[in-house]
């Protein structure tokens, strides 16, 4: 996967938010982005997430040095 960083489209400000239903997790996002997951693929994507926005705030901290 690539990073471009040169894209006009500007880093979305808004959190999606997540429901269950029917034993599924249902992610809406902004702009009408929607997932649909497991609970596990669900589980593992926000853990993802979490260890990625972790890893985003110290660059932004070491950047700010």
């Amino acid at each position: 996967m690539t990073d471009d960083l040169s894209s006009p489209q500007p880093p979305e400000t808004e959190a999606g938010v997540a429901t269950a239903e029917d034993g599924l997790v249902l992610l809406d996002g902004p702009d009408g982005v929607a997932v649909t997951m497991t609970a596990a693929a669900a589980r593992s994507t926000g853990e993802s997430l979490i260890e990625a926005a972790k890893r985003a705030e110290e660059q932004l901290a070491a950047k700010r040095s």
